[in-house]
């Protein structure tokens, strides 16, 4: 490691308030048995993990001390649970504020856990020396969690420490600003590029992570490596100071306060430090006590809570956005665990991974990537195969050179989906027990990779998982997602999409301040947000969240204000955009046995005054409000149609009289116009002779071209079956086929565009009929009759149709008296 190690140019150095010249040359003498051991690590490095193991068993000290906050000294002994499986992180979050929050994450390969294990094991005391999470997060600029990628200052991600420098986005002063961040090191990369190195993190692995298992003993000790990188890193800080890391000036003092209080009371011999190497100069460096807390002096304070939570392999990575990540925490992981052959083994696990996506890979393309791993590495003159020497190997043999199966790899293997587990035992914010308790329950474990759930809603367990998801949505902890279903399409069914992720834990910190329990705290932030809505789109939407999330207690909020804003808005797009909304409700709520009278009062309520108020709304429209209306127009008609007449008898006649009047008014756009006659045709309210009659009005010689194009928008495109109604109806076809023929050629380039649009929109086997109907009859002639295919006739067969409501009534899991009540309301 000596040998890799550069030579750099020793600079002047700093005061005592940074990192003490030539006084921290003192670290490495420490480590080789004269005073505590140093020992300065990468966080999260397998081979740094490996050297503190080997370190600890040959120093054997009294005590231990871990660059963390001193907050985790209280539950550092959970780390011997069985419950607790790495990857975690402890979460330190504002007490008043849960927002502003940090994590220190620990993987099976980081050394901090490897010391925390070592040391419990033998009873010995693990203290945390780092500053407290209690002065970090109350920092003006210290935006702890906000985003949920733990980025707060100055915790794990302000660090540069052996890590890569370049992520660690905090850790500045507030008026340091994106000067000061410009001017920060990479201490690996300028220790790579000294050496003659392009990759850093190729460096890494040569002069670390390739030494070995750990278990062999170094000829000049096992705390030699920890002298030689302490000499280096000394080279950086007489060069480069505090390195751009101003604010680990203040880290750095209180870490040397404890030390000496450390070394005070057990020997200069028995105290080990386990920190990043950056900080191995500064905490060597001899300075006083009173400058020490000169430093400290007059820092904000907040009150904090500290846990551990789970966290992942993911979230490790650098690109997750984590300060002090690495870009490999699955093969980092593979590396500690595999305590020989790890190329073999590696390859191994590769080949099973591609075995399980259905691609051909043998033993021999193991043999045959190995050797070329090897060959690599030593074209390259590296001592062992890296992560590159792999991949390039994977690439050839196992992958054919396709990328594809070789991004499988890294996203699988190369990070991985690792969750981390945290026993019950830890402390937790009341909400959290409470939706570990529920989780328990309900048999829904929290899972690092994303996977779909099907429930089924007439199950109690699907309802109530169902409702567990809604609430926590509900509250912005985003742990599933609704997904369309692949199966059935009915309201008994939802699909969700889970996966978990460690920042979640803020969130459910956060939604902390609303209850106690997921049902309280949902049913407050509910009824909170019924109270601040700024629309009455806004209070139909949450009316429909409470419902699925089963929230009864929050319902008689949401409906006044809900009645409120529907008394007050006059606006007949606003009243129509809020009713489906309220209409999915209601059939959510029926199959959910939620009681609905209330909401269902106030739909057709507001049913109403949409009747009302939509014929003079669509009058005079131009193009671009007509297509909106028409958007409206649809979703009402659906909200209709799913409405019982209970509140209001007759709703739906009502209705249908509103189409009527939209359909035979000419202040009424086209496309407004047709819909309004599709719909009725639709609903067996209009006779094709009527239906044919409106589109001979609508298509006369007398009707401008673009508004006759437009009725024919409104009533054959953008619906279901609108083609095939002109190809079972050759009146409608024929008057189309007619007014098509006879538009003028300077009218037509303005008309086709929409034409164009309406029809495209249908099947390829529908437009190919309707073309051979056209063909057969001859341009501008009535078109013939054609042969009707097997299955078709003139009329409806009402026998057959009902011959499938049966089936059709066990597929949707109803009843005789449910299926008869539904043919007759579509009758």
């Amino acid at each position: 490691m000596e040998g890799l190690l550069p030579r750099l140019p020793r600079g002047d150095g700093v005061t005592a308030a940074g990192t003490a010249p030539r006084a921290a040359a003192a670290g490495p003498s420490h480590a080789a048995g004269a005073g505590p051991a140093l020992l300065g690590v990468r966080h999260h490095g397998p081979g740094s993990a490996r050297a503190v193991r080997a370190a600890l068993d040959e120093r054997e000290p009294r005590v231990v001390l871990i660059e963390g906050p001193p907050e985790g000294d209280a539950l550092v002994a959970l780390a011997a649970d069985p419950g607790m499986r790495p990857p975690v992180a402890l979460l330190a979050h504002v007490l008043d504020d849960p927002r502003r929050a940090a994590f220190w994450p620990l993987a099976a390969f980081s050394p901090e856990w490897v010391a925390i294990r070592w040391a419990l094991r033998r009873d010995v005391p693990v203290r945390f020396i780092d500053l407290p999470a209690a002065h970090s997060l109350a920092f003006p600029d210290a935006d702890g969690g906000a985003d949920g990628d733990g980025r707060g200052e100055p915790g794990p991600t302000a660090r540069p420490d052996a890590d890569s420098g370049t992520d660690a986005d905090t850790g500045v002063d507030p008026g340091a600003g994106a000067d000061a961040e410009s001017l920060r090191i990479d201490p690996v990369a300028v220790l790579a590029e000294a050496v003659g190195y392009d990759d850093p993190e190729r460096w890494w692995e040569d002069v670390v992570e390739h030494r070995g298992d750990g278990t062999r003993p170094q000829e000049d000790g096992a705390l030699a490596p920890f002298l030689a990188l302490g000499e280096a890193m000394q080279a950086l800080r007489e060069t480069y100071g505090d390195g751009g890391y101003t604010r680990d000036l203040v880290r750095e003092a209180h870490m040397r306060l404890q030390l000496r209080a450390a070394r005070k009371e057990f020997g200069d011999d028995g105290v080990a430090v386990v920190c990043g190497a950056w900080h191995v100069p500064a905490l060597a460096a001899r300075t006083t006590a009173t400058a020490d807390r000169a430093l400290l002096k007059g820092l904000p304070r907040a009150k904090v809570e500290m846990t551990w939570v789970p966290w992942t392999h993911r979230r490790l990575a650098r690109h997750s956005g984590y300060g002090a990540g690495i870009t490999s925490p699955g093969w980092y992981g593979h590396l500690f665990a595999a305590r020989d052959r790890p190329i073999e083994r590696w390859m191994t696990k590769v080949a099973g991974l591609l075995r399980d996506e259905d691609r051909l890979v043998s033993s021999a393309h193991v043999i045959e990537a190995v050797r070329l791993a090897d060959t690599l590495a030593v074209m390259r003159g590296r001592p062992l195969p890296g992560l590159t020497e792999t991949l390039d190997a994977v690439r050839a043999v196992m992958c054919e050179g396709s990328e594809v199966p070789l991004d499988l790899v890294r996203d699988r293997l190369v990070v991985g989906d690792v969750l981390g587990e945290v026993p019950p035992t830890a402390p937790a914010v009341p909400l959290q027990r409470d939706l570990d308790r529920t989780q328990r329950s309900l048999r829904l474990k929290p899972e690092a990779m994303e996977r779909e759930l099907e429930l089924d809603l007439r199950e109690e367990t699907g309802a109530a998982r169902s409702r567990l998801l809604h609430r926590l949505r509900l509250l912005g902890v985003g742990w599933g997602e609704p997904a369309a279903s692949r199966g059935s399409t009915g309201t008994f069914r939802e699909t969700w999409r889970l996966r978990w992720e460690p920042e979640l834990a803020v969130r459910v910190a956060e939604a902390g301040v609303w209850g106690t329990t997921v049902l309280s705290a949902a049913t407050a932030r509910a009824e909170w947000e019924a109270l601040a809505a700024a629309s009455l789109a806004e209070v139909t939407g949450l009316a429909e969240r409470c419902l699925l999330a089963g929230l009864p207690d929050a319902l008689p909020v949401v409906m006044k204000a809900l009645a409120d804003r529907a008394a007050l808005d006059t606006d007949t797009a606003h009243l129509a955009q809020a009713l489906p909304a309220l209409v999915r409700s209601l059939r959510y709520g029926d199959v959910r046995g939620t009681d609905t009278r209330a909401l269902a009062e106030v739909a057709a309520g507001l049913a109403e005054r949409i009747f009302v108020g939509l014929p003079p709304a669509c009058a005079g429209l131009d193009a671009d409000g007509a297509a909106a209306m028409r958007v409206h127009l649809d979703a009402v008609h659906s909200a209709v149609a799913l409405l019982d007449d209970d509140p209001v008898p007759a709703l739906r006649d009502r209705w249908a009289g509103v189409l009527r009047q939209l359909a035979g008014r000419e202040t009424v756009p086209g496309e407004i116009r047709g819909r309004a006659a599709r719909l009725l045709l639709d609903e067996g309210r209009l006779a094709q002779d009527e239906a044919a009659r409106l589109m001979s009005l609508a298509l006369s010689p007398g009707t401008e071209p673009a508004r006759a194009a437009a009725w024919i928008e409104g009533f054959a495109g953008g619906a279901a079956g609108a083609g095939m109604l002109l190809v079972h109806d050759e009146r409608l076809l024929g008057l189309v086929d007619t007014w098509l023929t006879g538009v003028p050629a300077d009218s037509f380039t303005d008309v086709l565009p929409l034409l164009r649009r309406t029809f495209s929109a249908y099947e390829p086997g529908v437009r190919r009929t309707l073309g051979e109907l056209v063909g057969r009859g001859g341009a501008g002639a009535p078109v013939q009759a054609a042969v009707a295919a097997p299955g078709f006739g003139a009329e409806q067969d009402h026998e057959r149709a009902d011959a499938v409501l049966p089936t059709l009534g066990r597929l949707l899991g109803l009843g005789t008296d449910d299926i008869n009540r539904l043919v007759g309301a579509g009758s």
